[in-house]
């Protein structure tokens, strides 16, 4: 499977003071690599090298060093990280391969102490170490803002096919204006044709007659603006109401925010602070203890390498062999590193195991302190989202009263403009009337009629240009429905994406264990083990849909009987392969693969030579470089074609 853009250069790096190195140069191509060698001959040293130039953090200073370097170069490219010791504390500078090498931590750099391997191996939770990598509240939140986008097309769409029907009614509407109009100008021009035939018999009073037009013509103008104004006062009637109903369901709104008092606010803030302050305490504590751990152990893998270099002579001088020497290691004293004094190995290994438990109280109280933190941070989002509400609807509110107090002064003015028009209408058909006299009652009257239909032709058109324009609107959104529509289909895409991004994970990294474990199990023949996997069940306690992952384990009798067992049962060779097919299940459902050209194997002492081998074998196919740190013994049992390193 490895990845997709197959690297066929060698890796070289140059290693200076990193764990148990003075300096060391090394070149690694790809396939495998095994590094041989007895134990304190660095080989998890250059391992956690491989890691720093990755990226990770997880490697450590040499004791008597302040300053260390890893330098890796890798298909044309260098990668440079410094380590510097600050303190108490070791400080990491450069830039390795990896931007964010967690998950690579967790599901290619399989040290003996890696969390997936371990979690598998102790029983642990192992739904949680394979979503660890998730960002599950970014998933969510990506999953609000879809939705409301969604719930607005769907609003739009929803009012797009409200107002398409009304366009029966329109269309109807605009027919029926058509019609009156035509018939309206046919009435006009019959008028105007009558009107025609009477001027021409009267053939004195032009000059009346013509003042008497213009009267008439400007008295139509006015009715039309009179009527245009008055039109405009009941739209802006209508907009009032409107923003009046708006505010009265804002102020509702408002009612139902709570008052939140600034003092709450920033003593919210100050708890976050405090916290943030405890989490980084803590984080730099657990990483000060994981340095100090790590230290001592390697110090003490160097012992039992000092040990066996100068082996011979201490034999001869204590008269007993380096064999009896090592096996008696319960009453074996070392010098401390720290105070120079001869202490028993026991009190330094006990001291690392109350480190250690130190350590895993550290981190349970880290946990405690990030599920606090992301409490009160959840409660600020809160306080703050109300209060942007409320902020938002006080806004809103202050718009609207703006909004009306324009409203109303433009209907004061348009009312004022009004009664203008109504006293200039009236006085115009004051002076129509004086105007009329006995020999021109019949083509007053007809002029009179003739600019009333002008009037009403106007009027007309007017609501013809009004339910056109309707028309016209709704028609265009008809036609963007569509677009509407397949963005809502590509919104719906994407959210069932997102909805199911965590169950695929989760039902990928099943399947992958399932499948590699039940391919491993034969391949390494052991015969009482019937079948390992995982079952992802639904937490029935859960209100989000949580689920875990159950270890099953099923044994065979002598008599092929089959029952169920745990984790606690197996063999420590059977816990460490469970271990480790679950971290290249994390490995693979995180497509690792395709980003992170190494992975590292170390500490397989428990599992058999043979077994080892075949092991190996199985997880070349997955990464471009793989690096295996064996003994000897263990080492002679693979294939000669992977490349050895005996000397670091």
């Amino acid at each position: 499977m490895a990845t997709s853009e197959q690297l066929t250069d060698s890796a070289h790096f140059s290693v200076e003071n990193i764990g148990g190195i003075d300096q060391t140069e090394v070149d690694i191509p790809p396939g495998v690599t095994v590094l041989t060698g007895k134990n304190a001959t660095n080989r998890t040293s250059f391992l956690r090298s491989i890691m720093c130039a990755m990226g990770s953090q997880r490697a450590s200073l040499k004791g008597d060093a302040d300053e260390g370097r890893v330098e890796m170069t890798l298909d044309g490219d260098t990668y440079e990280r410094t380590l510097k010791r600050v303190g108490d504390g070791v400080t990491f500078e450069g830039d390795g391969y990896l931007d964010d090498p967690e998950v690579a931590d967790l599901f290619a750099f399989l040290l003996e102490t890696n969390d997936a391997r371990q979690a598998a191996a102790r029983g642990d939770q192992l739904r949680d170490v394979i979503m660890r990598p998730v960002d599950v509240d970014a998933i969510r939140a990506e999953i609000r803002r879809l939705e409301t986008e969604k719930g607005d097309i769907n609003d739009e769409l929803a009012n797009i096919e409200s107002r398409k029907r009304d366009l029966p009614q329109l269309e109807q509407r605009r027919n029926t204006l058509r019609e009156k109009i035509e018939d309206k100008r046919e009435e006009l021009a019959e008028l105007e044709d009558e009107i025609d035939d009477s001027s021409r018999d009267v053939e004195q009073g032009r000059k009346e007659q013509a003042e008497l037009e213009e009267k008439l013509q400007e008295l139509r103008q006015t009715r039309s603006e009179l009527e245009t104004i008055r039109r405009k006062i009941e739209r802006q009637e209508e907009s009032i109401s409107s923003l009046k109903r708006e505010r009265s369901d804002l102020e509702s709104d408002l009612d139902d925010l709570p008052e939140t008092p600034m003092g709450d606010h920033r003593d919210l803030e100050s708890e976050i602070d405090r916290l943030r302050t405890e989490r980084q305490d803590l984080n730099t504590e657990i990483n000060e203890l994981r340095s100090l751990i790590q230290y001592n152990e390697e110090r003490l893998e160097a012992e039992d390498y000092e040990l066996l270099q100068d082996g011979g002579a201490a034999a001869e001088e204590s008269g007993g062999s380096l064999t009896d020497q090592l096996v008696d290691s319960d009453s074996e004293t070392v010098v401390c590193w720290t105070c120079g004094s001869s202490v028993e190995r026991e009190q330094i290994e006990s001291t690392i195991d109350r480190l250690k438990s130190l350590r895993t109280e550290k981190v349970d109280a880290l946990n405690d302190v990030k599920s606090q933190l992301e409490e009160l941070k959840q409660e600020q989002r809160e306080a703050t989202k109300k209060q942007r509400r409320r902020t938002e609807i006080e806004r809103k509110l202050d718009d609207i009263e703006a909004e009306l107090d324009r409203r109303d002064e433009q209907i004061d003015a348009l009312k004022a403009n009004r009664e203008g028009l109504t006293d200039e209408v009236e006085s115009l058909e004051s002076e129509v009337e004086s105007l009329e006299s006995a020999d021109f009652d019949e083509i007053l009257t007809l002029h009179k009629e003739a600019n009333q239909l002008e009037f009403e032709i106007d009027s007309l058109e007017s609501d013809l240009d009004d339910v056109t324009s309707e028309i016209e609107e709704i028609e265009a959104d008809v036609e963007r429905a569509d677009d509407l529509r397949e963005q809502r289909t590509e919104l719906v895409d994407e959210l069932t994406d997102q909805r199911t991004k965590i169950d695929q994970i989760e039902a990928e990294a099943v399947d992958s264990f399932n499948e590699h474990m039940e391919s491993i199990l034969d391949l390494l023949g052991y015969e009482n083990i019937e079948r390992i996997w995982i079952e992802r069940i639904e937490d029935a306690g859960s209100t989000n849909g949580q689920t875990r992952f159950e270890l099953h384990i099923v044994r065979t009798t002598e008599n092929g009987a089959a029952y169920e067992d745990t984790i606690d049962h197996l063999s420590e060779s059977e816990r460490e392969v469970t271990g480790l097919i679950f971290a290249l299940a994390g490995y693979l459902v995180h497509d690792l693969h395709e980003s992170v050209p190494f992975m590292v194997l170390d500490s397989l002492e428990a599992i058999d030579s043979d077994r080892i081998a075949a092991l190996v074998e199985y997880f070349a196919d997955y990464a471009d470089f793989l690096v295996v740190a064996l003994l000897p013994e263990d080492a002679q049992a693979l294939d000669d074609r992977f490349t050895r390193v005996t000397s670091i």
